[in-house]
């Protein structure tokens, strides 16, 4: 029997899981398939379209049903449903980024972060582009945040780091960041991701007031 692009896929992203996106060769999954490295050829013609499907599948849960509340909630919940979908695989971002979508879950997605503030009447550019803006916020925290816990996992201490940064900033050369020290090494990174959020939302609000205001 023919093996299906689906199953794929699903061992694609479960072997990510284990070696990561480096580790993640065509040979390599078709010999966790026990497949020849050229039936896989059959369904993605190289690595790069391997990754676009894996892409893809990795947005299958998001913005799938109707969200209440204001445009601003409605932004905020698919922001957190794309963030834990990355976070869902090894290296999730990283597999996301650089990635050029053109299928219905990445166009619903698209929609669940444009039409919002498109509704509240922002122009197309506006919400077009603030949509797209905050994913790409997504997209780079998580890739810095799974960065960020695969050095943990590895064993780096971040006493260690604080206190190396904190070696640097002392002299006075850099007085905002000895100030926000404390701050920038906070890592409770749900508390951070929600911030950054409402930071692009504020944004797009403030991009919102010109058009009330000629209303």
């Amino acid at each position: 029997m023919a093996i299906q692009r689906e199953e794929v896929i699903r061992k694609a992203l479960d072997l990510l899981d284990e070696v990561g996106l480096e580790g993640l060769t065509m040979r390599r999954l078709a010999d966790a398939l026990e497949i020849k490295a050229a039936s896989l050829y059959w369904h993605f013609t190289n690595k790069q379209a391997l990754i676009d499907g894996m892409a893809d599948a990795l947005l299958d849960d998001v913005a799938q049903e109707p969200v209440a509340g204001t445009w601003q909630d409605q932004m905020r919940h698919t922001a957190l449903e794309l963030r834990r979908a990355l976070l869902s695989r090894r290296d999730g971002a990283r597999v996301f980024a650089g990635t050029t979508l053109a299928t219905r879950n990445m166009m619903r997605v698209a929609e669940a972060l444009t039409a919002p503030a498109y509704g509240a009447g922002a122009s197309a550019r506006l919400a077009g582009w603030g949509g797209f803006s905050l994913a790409c916020f997504v997209y780079g925290f998580v890739i810095e945040e799974q960065g960020w816990l695969a050095q943990l996992a590895s064993g780096v201490d971040l006493d260690t780091i604080r206190g190396a940064m904190q070696g640097v900033v002392a002299g006075g050369e850099f007085p905002a960041i000895e100030a926000a020290m404390e701050e920038l090494t906070h890592i409770d990174a749900d508390v951070r991701f929600v911030h950054g959020v409402d930071l692009w939302i504020a944004g797009i609000e403030a991009g919102l007031a010109p058009n009330r205001a000629a209303g």
